[in-house]
């Protein structure tokens, strides 16, 4: 199946270059393209540079309409089956893509395909988060992958918070479908995305193995979502359509104190 890396380019990153590098010098050689909804000269340079295709949204930013948009032009223009919404400021390791094409061999009814990931800060270095070893905990029934396939399997790793990190997924368009991102949230749009790919046929594939460097910093979406308290609110909102008011609350009091965390990596 034909796998395509859209980044989703936004603003002026100083990360975007590095993002660039990582995809293009993948050990299975895929194609890479470039799509945004705010054209400026480093992102038209950075294209240029690396021999890019660059494609232009018209419309007002926004993380739906973005991300579909980089789905969709994967699909159209590179003919991908399979699509990773590539994230400025993350890194990709040299396997991500050949890590993907090995998991389809063996499970091809795979809709999501995501894997372990290493917390970085501006500079690159390693952090250590009490929310990725939860995080690892959620995805723990994953690894039955002979089941990986049913509802409640794919679930368990989203119903007590997202443990699956979205810089990290491919989706297989012909089993998710397009758009497949369907919902307005600014900060869960892609935890309420897997949630509803959770009751569609397909297989849930997590290679638990560092694969991607997930970068947090003072300009990330993450801590603007803090701060406006946006993600607190959307959060809630998921939680209360999965479980009762008093589960929710003791759900929102442990996920208050990962912000603080968050803070503290940011400093």
């Amino acid at each position: 199946m034909k796998h395509t890396f859209a980044i989703s380019a936004y603003g002026e990153s100083p990360y975007l270059e590095q993002c660039i590098r990582s995809v293009r010098e993948q050990s299975a050689l895929d194609p890479v393209i470039i799509c945004t909804s705010t054209p400026n000269e480093l992102i038209r340079g950075l294209s240029e540079k690396y021999g890019l295709e660059l494609y232009i949204r018209d419309g007002a930013s926004s993380l739906k309409d973005d991300w579909n948009f980089a789905v969709q032009t994967a699909v159209e223009m590179t003919g991908a089956e399979l699509v990773t919404v590539t994230h400025q400021d993350d890194v990709y390791h040299a396997d991500y893509a050949r890590a993907l094409k090995k998991a389809l061999k063996v499970y091809p009814d795979t809709s999501v395909f995501f894997t372990r990931y290493r917390t970085i800060d501006e500079a690159g270095n390693e952090l250590r988060t009490k929310a990725e070893s939860v995080k690892r905990l959620l995805r723990l029934p994953l690894r039955l992958r002979r089941i990986s396939d049913r509802e409640f399997i794919k679930r368990l790793p989203l119903i007590f918070g997202n443990g699956i990190g979205c810089p990290t997924c491919t989706y297989n368009i012909s089993l998710t479908g397009l758009p497949v991102f369907q919902n307005d949230h600014s900060f869960v749009i892609d935890w309420r995305t897997l949630l509803r790919l959770s009751s569609m046929p397909g297989r849930f594939v997590c290679i638990e193995k560092e694969l991607v460097d997930y970068r947090v910093h003072q300009n990330a979406e993450t801590r603007k979502n803090i701060d406006n308290h946006n993600r607190e609110k959307e959060e809630a909102e998921v939680f209360a359509s999965i479980w009762p008011g008093p589960i929710v609350s003791l759900l929102m009091h442990f996920y208050k104190k990962a912000y603080r965390d968050y803070d503290a990596d940011t400093d």
